[in-house]
């Protein structure tokens, strides 16, 4: 989230939030209880996370993307 005012900043923000609504509600008036709305929520969030794609990543989830990156093994050179 950005500064007061400024829109650009926020628009990631937004964009999350519409999906968020948008996905989850889905015609959607009212859950039978709190903890039946949490559970569509975190549901909604480990799919976001863990299996949808994004044409950004090359059409893997970010879980996958991270994945991909290969940590280098480093070493660091003896102080004298």
């Amino acid at each position: 989230m950005g500064a007061v005012g400024s829109s650009a900043d926020n628009a990631a923000a937004e964009s999350f939030n519409a999906a968020f609504k948008r996905e989850t509600l889905k015609g959607r008036k009212a859950w039978s209880s709190e903890r039946e709305a949490k559970l569509d929520a975190f549901r909604w969030l480990t799919r976001y996370n863990t299996r949808r794609r994004y044409s950004r990543l090359g059409q893997r989830s970010p879980i996958a993307y991270e994945n991909g990156f290969q940590t280098a093994a480093t070493t660091l050179a003896r102080a004298a």
